[in-house]
């Protein structure tokens, strides 16, 4: 006896649709030989740019006129009488100092441990505020522990007929005309002379 079979009318009249077969898309992971190429080449960039940005910072001054670490422009009206009190400029951590010998512009920081030393009028003498260290007016050691003489600065005067005078390279005195009119006096912070030792 021959069954019946049911079927569903609504089954029968949808069409039966498949979900269309996408090709998978497989990444090959780099060999190690591209790796090691990737890594070498990231590594040249990057010091090739360490290199250009070194040369650049190098290439321009650091210092700016009127900063520490580049030039002053020093008023030749105030530089002081032979044997009078320094003159300290405290934006360029320096004294200029007029002894007989000529005209000195030395660092306003002690040899010691690097505090500021100050002039004292009633002693005539640097003063170290923190350890006692001594100096002349012309920077040189008296007492105390500073194992040497102040530093100085290259300093340049210049003559009204053109004619300059710049600091000795042993850090001396820059001896000055009184018969002659300065125009102009540069201080150099960026070029320090390291003070001699004492005995």
């Amino acid at each position: 006896m021959a069954t019946a079979e049911r079927t569903n009318p609504t089954a029968m009249s949808a069409p039966v649709t498949r979900a269309a077969a996408r090709p998978s898309v497989q990444v090959a992971a780099p060999s190690r030989r591209e790796f090691l190429y990737y890594i070498w080449g990231a590594s040249i960039a990057l010091l090739l740019g360490q290199t250009s940005a070194g040369l650049i910072w190098f290439a321009f001054p650091r210092f700016k006129e009127g900063e520490f670490g580049g030039t002053f422009a020093f008023n030749p009206e105030e530089l002081p009488g032979v044997g009078a009190a320094p003159v300290t400029v405290a934006s360029g951590r320096f004294h200029i100092s007029h002894t007989p010998e000529g005209m000195r512009a030395l660092y306003q920081v002690c040899t010691h441990l690097g505090c500021l030393p100050k002039w004292v009028p009633t002693n005539f003498r640097f003063e170290c505020p923190c350890h006692g260290s001594k100096f002349e007016l012309s920077g040189v050691w008296i007492e105390g522990p500073a194992p040497r003489h102040l530093d100085k600065f290259v300093a340049t005067v210049t003559y009204a007929d053109g004619t300059t005078v710049e600091t000795p390279t042993d850090g001396g005195a820059i001896p000055l005309d009184p018969e002659r009119q300065i125009t102009s006096i540069q201080i150099d912070t960026g070029a320090r002379i390291i003070g001699e030792l004492h005995p």
